[in-house]
């Protein structure tokens, strides 16, 4: 399993001397299956972050890393899973899974193999003949996510994935992922602007500064998580009720509410 690395990550939109310095000295190190969460403001750089890890966007100074490996371009190490699912309307749900593992030169019957096991860990095995407008925002994240988990990444980039479902769609999708974290654990860096899914979903979250962002506190869930055993709840409105949840989503709030600028944002 990887690991992510973001050592003194600057990084700066036009000219080093006259653009946008979105991103301000970020270091974080993220360990081997872990889950870590980023919020802050919008505009802070949490996505840009996330695009660096990738090997979409490069610092303007300073490393990103993954197992030890400074980042210079995208790699099957990595996977993305983005707010909009990104899905081939024309393909079924199994061709969308497939497209990856053909990218790979794998021989069918492994193919087969891999995209049956996929189907399986998302619940998507009768829908695998379906095309995504015949599925609901959450069955075509499921198959996104699916198209990710089918390449065995080491690491697990997702930006917003949930951003674009309704509000009952969501908790689902949040308890589908804290149920694949258990039974296919994988290193996440996780994008959000939610503050309770950030909670409830993460062993770590890093809360940024607005523009130019930094990293302004990190906050351990999952200490709390284990001394409370957040695990034995089912559903993710028995966990919201906690005093221990409350207390962190209200700590994380009053931090972000310290980072917004003049007109609230």
């Amino acid at each position: 399993m990887g690991s992510i690395r973001f050592q003194g990550v600057n990084k700066v939109f036009g000219p080093e001397n006259s653009g946008v310095k979105v991103l301000d000295d970020i270091n974080l190190d993220i360990a081997e299956r872990e889950f870590v969460a980023i919020v802050g403001p919008s505009g802070c750089g949490k996505t840009t972050c996330l695009r660096m890890a990738a090997g979409f966007e490069a610092p303007s100074s300073g490393i990103v890393s993954v197992s030890g490996r400074t980042v210079t371009q995208p790699g099957p190490d990595r996977a993305v899973v983005f707010q909009q699912f990104a899905l081939f309307p024309w393909k079924t749900v199994r061709a969308n899974i497939d497209l990856g593992l053909r990218n790979k030169n794998l021989p069918k019957d492994q193919r087969d193999e891999l995209i049956a096991s996929a189907l399986k860990l998302m619940n998507l095995e009768s829908h695998a003949e379906a095309f995504p407008h015949q599925l609901s925002g959450g069955m075509q994240q499921r198959v996104a996510i699916a198209r990710a988990y089918v390449l065995d990444p080491e690491v697990l980039l997702m930006d917003e994935p949930f951003g674009a479902l309704d509000a009952q769609t969501r908790v689902v999708m949040q308890e589908e992922l804290v149920r694949l974290a258990r039974v296919n654990p994988r290193t996440v860096l996780f994008i959000t602007h939610a503050v309770e899914e950030a909670v409830y979903l993460a062993d770590r979250v890093a809360i940024m500064t607005r523009r130019p962002g930094r990293i302004k506190e990190i906050i351990d869930v999952r200490t709390i998580r284990q001394a409370e055993n957040w695990d034995s709840f089912s559903k993710i409105e028995d966990v919201m009720d906690l005093d221990s949840f409350v207390h962190l989503r209200t700590h994380i709030w009053r931090s972000l509410r310290e980072e917004k600028g003049p007109l609230g944002v």
